[in-house]
């Protein structure tokens, strides 16, 4: 597909076409509506299928049937909704199936606004659900981006027969850039523990959650710490920024939020000031030894998390920097997203010069 000019919903439903999805299952909700909008035409076209559920509820839990029969398979929610998923969620980690959820984030808590925000940020990265389970969270900074991780994150649900989430947020699935949808060749994995059915007795014919005994429930436990141990070890993805110019202070910021950041850094380095940046693409595992290592620098006087939330990654940089150096926060509340004045401004009023 030549370069072209796409809405973000709607791109990044084209990049799950393009990665193999061929089930959605939705309702609803801004500011994501385009993304269901938009497949609920194109699946049919490539021989997929399509359903609007009655619910939430129901959408993940159609998600979950059709994931355990071993098709690709995605839903799409914001906020509020993807709350109303949080069993199913749990119940597709426990199972061990592989699935796809895009979380285009708006203003909470409560039905909160329609517009962008940050606030789902601890629902994401700690399972969300009940029970001990995480979630490959990967949190795109444009829809290039998020349309190339798309592909990933259905790669990688498969190859580890787990849960993958794009958490993204209104501005990235509202606004409008080029992107290229690279066709390419599906990777096919090994689905025979997918239920097909009591008449082939080759494949499973229940998919579980329920683990009536102790010793049951541990060892699938133990099997899901392990796997998840391997996700910290071989799929942290991180940008480190101007981080070469032995910068007085490092931002830690994700998402859209960390654009505006780039920005906020060229006007504080117009002013003689060097700052860096630590950008997590995956928020979940987090890059750990990337914030660590830069607060590590002899230069670095301070961190500075920035984000569209109260304080939630916050605390992922402070265990990451272990006190070698202070946190700050600069979080903005209400959907509005910060300036990259507001952002020098902080900065400045750090060092005592603004």
């Amino acid at each position: 597909m030549a370069r072209v000019l796409m809405k973000g919903n709607e791109a990044i439903a084209e990049a799950a076409v393009a990665a193999g999805c061929r089930y959605f299952f939705g309702y609803p909700i801004t500011p994501q509506n385009e993304l269901p909008e938009y497949l609920s035409k194109r699946m049919f076209e490539v021989g997929g299928y399509f359903v609007q559920a009655e619910s939430e509820v129901s959408a993940i839990n159609m998600v979950y049937g059709a994931a355990g029969a071993g098709g690709r398979v995605m839903t799409s929610s914001s906020s509020p909704g993807v709350s109303l998923k949080q069993e199913g969620m749990s119940s597709i980690a426990c199972a061990e199936i592989p699935a796809v959820v895009v979380n285009m984030m708006r203003g909470g808590p409560g039905l909160g606004s329609i517009q962008a925000s940050q606030a789902d940020y601890f629902q994401a990265t700690r399972g969300g659900g009940h029970g001990d389970y995480r979630t490959l969270t990967y949190a795109p900074a444009s829809i290039q981006e998020a349309c190339d991780l798309m592909v990933r994150a259905f790669d990688k649900a498969d190859e580890y027969r787990a849960l993958c989430l794009i958490l993204g947020d209104g501005m990235i699935g509202q606004m409008m850039e080029p992107v290229e949808i690279k066709a390419s060749e599906v990777k096919k994995f090994d689905k025979s523990w997918a239920a097909r059915g009591r008449g082939d007795r080759k494949h499973n014919s229940i998919i579980n959650t329920l683990y009536i005994t102790h010793e049951e429930l541990t060892e699938l436990n133990e099997r899901l710490q392990a796997k998840y141990k391997v996700m910290e070890e071989k799929e942290v993805l991180v940008e480190t920024y101007n981080l070469d110019s032995n910068p007085e202070y490092v931002l830690v910021a994700y998402g859209t939020v960390s654009r505006i950041c780039k920005n906020g850094i060229a006007k504080l380095k117009e002013k003689g000031i060097n700052v860096g940046m630590v950008r997590p693409i995956t928020v979940w595992p987090f890059p750990k030894q990337a914030v660590l290592d830069a607060a590590k620098k002899a230069s670095v006087k301070a961190m500075v998390t920035v984000e569209m939330s109260a304080g939630q990654l916050v605390e992922d940089v402070e265990l990451s920097v272990k006190g070698v150096k202070p946190v700050e926060l600069f979080s903005r509340l209400g959907a509005l997203p910060p300036t990259p004045d507001e952002v020098a401004d902080f900065v400045l009023a750090l060092k005592g010069r603004k």
